[in-house]
């Protein structure tokens, strides 16, 4: 199953376990989901390990996760509608009729296509190639909001887009009041506004005040949420000094919490950052460019790793371009040979669609790294300077 192709959708479904759905209760399902870091906008494995191992992109496993949360919330409501034509219904009502955000992409017309298309564009804090390469935060962290509507739209489809902006306000309000409690804020507070600025889908004039915002959390769901997020706004170097634990405890008491709630969200975030410090993007100090390039690389050494066997029976079809590749592997190409190795490959992405990230605006930003990881597929004897891994 690759969700980066199309299909994968279905080929999901069909390897859910019914009985893992229906014997897992929603609280559950909510911490093993905050354990995969999906909650926190960092997706470093797949919720109860549903689909069998495989060397997923974070993105890949943020698609999986979502619509794996989706089926959950369908699943314990048990609606009549179909649920991929069910999904889309919501989608649909929450998005803006006169500037939506999926409008181009309603015109595809078989429903699970439709879906990985919204759901690919969804996850996405900038869906522009190149803006995505340059920005390591990558995936939007207020996900769950998405989650929370449905559920809602489940029960009650009335006003349901009004239900999504109003609820993504308020989580704005009241994680941004815990950042501005602070009396120094460092790299990670700054890495976080950025963060949950670039998720908001619905952006307004006016915020809602703390009180507004607190009194519209109402679901068991919506508390865990927010609780979650906020001991995330809090956590600096695992620590959550005095006027952030003074914050807590206030939202404990305005949203009828209790002490465990609190101390259990803080031990989970703090041991999740512990255990994947090095994977979570935005506790990174690297500056764009780096993070350019090794978001690129990782995409590109995956990509070329998936196209092996098809990529090696179209270079081996195009003489010129192997014997470049063969030779960029000794010396560095001139301008000119640079040029024909590009054009040539560019014709060999046009029949490898999950290639087709070379072909859009900025691709050949991309063609260098391609370049350096290919050679690695051509056979020993190109290149003389090559060290077989033991």
């Amino acid at each position: 199953m690759n969700p980066s192709a199309n299909g994968w959708i279905k080929k999901l479904l069909k390897e859910v376990s019914e009985t893992m759905y229906s014997q897992t209760e929603t609280s559950v399902f909510y911490d093993k989901l905050k354990h995969t870091g999906f909650i926190y906008g960092s997706n470093i494995k797949v919720v109860l390990e549903i689909v069998k191992s495989f060397d997923f992109t974070e993105e890949e496993r943020c698609k999986i996760n979502l619509l794996l949360t989706f089926f959950f919330i369908y699943k314990k409501e048990q609606p009549d509608e179909d649920f991929i034509k069910n999904l889309i219904r919501y989608y649909k009502s929450i998005s803006d009729q006169k500037q939506s955000f999926f409008e181009e992409l309603f015109g595809d017309k078989k429903p699970d296509s439709l879906l990985e298309k919204m759901i690919h564009k969804r996850i996405h804090i900038d869906d522009n190639i190149i803006s995505k390469s340059f920005n390591y935060f990558l995936i939007n962290a207020l996900l769950f909001v998405d989650v929370l509507g449905y559920q809602r739209f489940l029960k009650d489809e009335t006003n349901i887009r009004n239900y999504v902006n109003n609820l993504e306000s308020a989580l704005e309000t009241i994680v941004f009041s815990v950042i501005e409690a602070k009396s120094k804020k460092t790299e990670y507070d700054h890495n976080l506004i950025k963060l949950f600025e670039g998720s908001i889908r619905h952006k307004k004039s006016e915020s809602p005040s703390y009180k507004d915002a607190v009194n519209f959390i109402n679901t068991p769901l919506e508390k865990l949420y927010v609780i979650d997020l906020v001991c995330m706004a809090s956590w600096t170097d695992m620590v959550i000094d005095k006027e952030e634990r003074e914050f807590l405890n206030r939202l404990k008491t305005d949203l009828s919490l209790n002490n465990e709630n609190i101390t259990r969200s803080v031990d989970d975030i703090n041991r999740f950052y512990n255990e994947h410090k090095g994977d979570v993007a935005f506790l990174s100090s690297k500056n764009l460019a780096q993070s350019f390039y090794d978001n690129s690389s990782k995409i590109v050494s995956k990509l070329i790793k998936r196209n092996s066997k098809r990529l090696i029976k179209e270079l081996s079809e195009s003489k010129e371009a192997m014997f470049l590749l063969a030779q960029s592997t000794q010396r560095n190409l001139s301008d000119e040979e640079q040029k024909k190795i590009q054009s040539q490959l560019l014709d060999i992405f046009k029949s490898i669609p999950s290639l087709a990230i070379f072909m859009l605006p900025g691709g050949m930003l991309l063609l260098p790294l391609f370049v350096k990881f290919i050679p690695k597929l051509l056979p020993s004897a190109f290149d003389d300077n090559r060290i077989e891994d033991e």
